[in-house]
């Protein structure tokens, strides 16, 4: 039988350990990036949401530049396919139905376990419209997409190819829950609740087919916390 075509990702541990050797050279790279950003237009990078947000594109778009190399260059593959990404995919739907389900059930797991109320960096960028809508859109979008690039496309593709479906949903989820560990103060009961909503993401790429479709459940996750935030805010301060 042909494999499907997320069952085709080349990726080897070499193509991780190349990845992640160039993860330092990527930052300083995004940092340069800014610093020549607010040198040669300090009134557009003004804005401390801005800022982040052109420094987190930046590494981003290195990140993904680093992928596409590794993909075309190592192993002569188009890059989205040797990430699984594809908009014919089946179940969107099921994604988009199941994404407040799972903040809602994400929420109550964290307040089960008690998890400590903690302000994020991002809320704290939150300024006024102009910073919210910049926020909103890094978060619901640009954020689930890159997330899932190389949590669900590249590091999922690499485990599934080498030990299978379920240890690439399990383990793919760790790093994913890892990398937001400094938002969170390393809170082990918040770290437990986005290795749940990690493993969600990686069942939803299981079951599509396709990294669009836990892109798709993401950005519906972190969009329901998003309008809730905003709710909130307005609730008690009259305005986002």
């Amino acid at each position: 039988m042909t494999p499907s075509p997320e069952e085709q990702a080349p990726w080897t541990f070499e193509d991780l350990g190349l990845f992640l050797g160039a993860i330092v050279p990527c930052y300083l790279l995004g940092a340069l990036l800014l610093y020549a950003g607010k040198k040669l237009a300090p009134v557009a990078f003004g804005s401390e949401a801005v800022q982040t947000l052109v420094f987190q594109c930046s590494i981003y778009a290195l990140m993904l530049g680093t992928l596409y190399a590794l993909a075309n260059v190592r192993h002569d593959q188009p890059l989205w396919r040797s990430l699984g990404w594809t908009l014919a995919f089946r179940g969107a739907w099921w994604c988009l139905a199941a994404a407040p389900l799972l903040a809602f059930g994400v929420s109550a797991l964290a307040a089960l376990l008690r998890a400590p109320a903690i302000p994020t960096p991002v809320e704290n960028l939150i300024s006024g419209r102009l910073s919210l809508m910049i926020v909103g859109f890094f978060a619901t979008v640009l954020g689930p997409f890159f997330e899932e690039l190389l949590f669900r496309g590249f590091l999922f593709g690499l485990i599934r190819r080498v030990l299978g479906a379920w240890p690439a949903i399990l383990l793919a989820a760790v790093p994913f829950a890892l990398l937001h560990g400094p938002q969170y103060q390393w809170s082990w009961k918040h770290l437990v609740s986005l290795f749940l909503a990690g493993a969600v993401f990686g069942f939803a790429r299981y079951k599509t087919g396709s990294t669009a479709g836990s892109a798709l459940l993401h950005a519906g996750y972190n969009m329901t916390f998003f309008v809730g935030y905003v709710t909130q805010q307005y609730l008690i301060h009259g305005t986002a």
